[in-house]
């Protein structure tokens, strides 16, 4: 009978150490060989591999569970063909700092240790390269979801006063603007505020996205109807398109009606590493109130880290900061290392994201990540100039950034392409040749590339168009 002084470690770390050299080779293998690994269906009987069942496996046992059953059905965005979504990549340095931040298990809420220093130093550079001011604030999250809800607490407590975190809205009606090609997680992030998403305006757009004419015409008029218009959030990359608000001209109404400007920027804040015509795309990103952005998508950490910054540090430890006695702080010991990020977002508990980041800028450098950035959007352009020379294919919109949004067949009528979309999309998907999403715009369902993918060169793009028009014709 087992001894209840038995621990949870490994009763012999020789094996153990065997064990984890045999699962890291399968490992860099399948970074080594990543196009080998596309995307590819669950088997039918996955809930039974999966059962947690009563007899422990021995580590040996765990590693063959993992290299047959876990690692081969994965996401499948480490593919050079993987454009579906805005999907991140990863990198080889995420293997190394995954590890050493499984070993060290750090939680990073607060406290005296490196991990902490570590993500001030990320943030730092990140507001640097964001053009905002030394004296700004952020914190490490989820991701863009995330980092949505905070920023736009902090903008509840800009217009309402810290009280609020005490005594709710207290009937005050709040509204908010943002264009039509915002991401879901806006509207979530109001809802989960207390805000509703009735009161989020949605502005048509001009030329140049969000359109300040008419922004301004309904700040007043719900001025007039009693609201108090707190936050304005501008997008840096759309959902569907990629497109870019006029950062600069909505900065300018923010300050005149003396609103927050909250920029998502999700993937394309990173624009400000890319080199021209792209990274003019962001230009007053540097003037927002707040900022959110992530870097496992077009930075390509691994999954997962969002960043948050916001301009006035106070407003924003007054939405968050709260220290019952046994969070007290000290100037020396453990309990130091002031100041601490579970002041400053939801999270006391917190994982270890800084390291990835830090050892990517490390590692690549921002002028060889920002190359990467470029080459993603110059792929977007290869992709449209192949669409147009097929004759049948056609783009839905111009292509802004790194999305490339298009119909297999623009002979056919609205329905008829959204059917034959559908079912490329989903043949692709199956047979391995590549990722596309899908997007619906006035009512007709259109493939949807998103590059973001540092491991896609001009081969992949054509490859994955090639499949596009096989499958069209053999549906024909």
């Amino acid at each position: 009978m087992p001894s209840h002084e038995e621990g949870l470690d490994p009763d012999n770390w020789q094996s153990f150490a065997k064990a984890v050299h045999d699962l890291l080779d399968e490992c860099i293998h399948r970074l080594q060989c990543v196009e080998d690994y596309p995307w590819r269906p669950v088997p039918e009987d996955i809930h039974q591999r999966y059962l947690i069942g009563e007899s422990p496996l021995d580590m040996n046992e765990l590693v063959a569970a993992l290299k047959t059953d876990v690692m081969p059905y994965a996401t499948g965005n480490t593919h050079p063909r993987f454009f579906g979504w805005v999907h991140g990549t990863g990198l080889a340095t995420g293997l190394l700092t995954e590890m050493a931040s499984a070993a060290m298990n750090s939680n990073c809420g607060g406290r005296d240790h490196g991990m902490t220093y570590m993500e001030r130093e990320v943030i730092d550079w990140t507001k640097s390269a964001m053009g905002f001011p030394a004296g700004a604030s952020g914190v490490l999250v989820a991701g863009t979801s995330q980092a949505t809800v905070i920023a736009l607490a902090a903008a509840r407590v800009r217009a309402l006063g810290p009280e609020v975190r005490v005594s709710g809205q207290a009937g005050q009606w709040l509204t908010a603007y943002t264009g039509p090609g915002t991401h879901s997680a806006i509207r979530k992030a109001v809802e989960l505020l207390g805000i509703g998403s009735e009161n989020l305006r949605i502005i048509p757009e001009n030329e140049r996205g969000m359109d300040p004419h008419l922004l301004r015409k309904e700040i007043a008029r719900d001025r007039a109807a009693g609201a108090m218009p707190f936050a304005i959030i501008a997008t840096a990359g759309s959902v569907d398109l990629g497109k870019f608000d006029d950062l600069k001209e909505l900065a300018s109404v923010a300050a005149e009606e003396d609103v927050w400007l909250h920029v998502d920027g999700a993937f394309g804040a990173w624009t400000r590493l890319a080199e021209e015509p792209w990274r003019g795309l962001s230009d007053g990103i540097e003037l927002a109130d707040s900022l959110a952005c992530d870097f496992h998508k077009w930075m390509f950490v691994q999954y997962d880290c969002g960043l948050v910054l916001i301009r006035d540090e106070h407003e924003h430890r007054q939405a968050f900061s709260m220290r019952p006695s046994y969070l007290t702080s000290y100037d020396q010991g453990l309990a130091g290392g002031e100041p601490w990020y579970c002041d400053y977002g939801i999270d006391l508990s917190r994982g270890n994201r800084a390291l990835k980041v830090w050892a990517a800028l490390r590692s690549y450098g921002p002028q060889k990540l920002g190359q990467a950035i470029t080459r993603c959007c110059q792929l977007a352009q290869y992709m449209a100039e192949l669409i147009a020379e097929d004759g049948a294919m056609q783009l839905q919109a111009p292509v802004v950034s790194s999305l490339c949004v298009f119909t297999a067949d623009g002979r056919l009528g609205g329905a008829e392409q959204s059917e034959m979309n559908v079912a490329i999309a989903q043949r692709l998907q199956i047979e391995g040749a590549a990722v596309f999403s899908t997007t619906n715009i006035n009512n007709v369902t259109y493939l949807r590339a998103a590059i973001t993918n540092h491991r896609t060169r001009r081969a992949d793009v054509a490859r994955a168009l090639h499949a596009v028009v096989a499958a069209r014709d053999r549906q024909l």
